[in-house]
């Protein structure tokens, strides 16, 4: 892939988070700076416990940092209040986890639904919407499916559908393929680059799978607390 150059729609700087831990203080990171510009497909790679999780929840502003600032499409993230924060995500960012939280008791469709209805979106608008993505996403079939019916591959394209149907700028996958067999996270993977580019989305990918990264514009690795930028193509395939 080519790196696409346009102005930055995510911008970190001096990003720090700490916890503390009885009398010790544990720093997760440290002085993190980078700029993400719009349309581009990067990926944040590191061992487990480096970090990578947080990282993704304080672009969210699901969390918090211990120092310095987040912007994201115009907004201070972590200045928001807890209200504006989840108007922010709600409007601004889809976010996929390695697990996919998707609603046992309702089907397909309706999962895929669920953030329209809850901005309040008619019944009819949200479905036929929903409707759509399940054909984005290749799940046009089982709609009418309840999520613990689908496979593990299947399950993970309907929390995509779920995440990307409010047309955000920012896709936040952490670890998406990381539950899935290599062929079924191939699959997961391809549909996420192919997401990506039809709908112009910025995606910021934690991963495990350096094969995945290395097919992404840009590779930042978080390790001991920094993170530096790697070349693509130095990562093994």
């Amino acid at each position: 892939m080519h790196q696409i150059a346009q102005d930055p729609l995510l911008r970190v700087e001096g990003l720090s988070k700490r916890f503390r831990s009885g009398e010790a203080e544990l720093v997760l990171f440290e002085n993190l700076s980078f700029q993400v510009g719009k349309g581009t497909m990067l990926a944040i790679v590191g061992q487990s416990g480096a970090g990578k999780s947080t990282l993704l929840h304080i672009l969210a502003a699901l969390d918090r940092p211990s120092a310095g600032a987040v912007y994201c499409a115009n907004s201070h993230v972590n200045s928001l209040s807890e209200d504006d924060a989840a108007e922010f995500r709600n409007r601004e960012i889809g976010y996929v986890w390695q697990f996919h939280y998707l609603l046992p008791e309702f089907t397909a469709l309706e999962n895929v639904a669920m953030p329209l209805l809850t901005r309040g979106q008619a019944l009819s608008t949200a479905t036929q919407e929903a409707s759509k993505w399940l054909r984005q996403v290749g799940l046009e079939n089982r709609g009418t499916h309840r999520s613990g019916e689908l496979s593990g591959g299947e399950q993970q394209r309907l929390a995509l559908a779920r995440a990307l149907i409010t047309k955000p700028q920012v896709l936040l996958a952490d670890e998406p393929t990381g539950d899935l067999d290599g062929s079924t996270g191939e699959m997961v993977f391809e549909l996420v680059a192919r997401l990506h580019r039809e709908h112009q989305l910025t995606s910021l990918i934690a991963t495990h799978n350096l094969a995945f990264a290395r097919r992404c514009h840009r590779v930042l690795r978080l390790d001991k607390g920094t993170i530096e930028e790697v070349a693509p193509e130095s990562l093994p395939a």
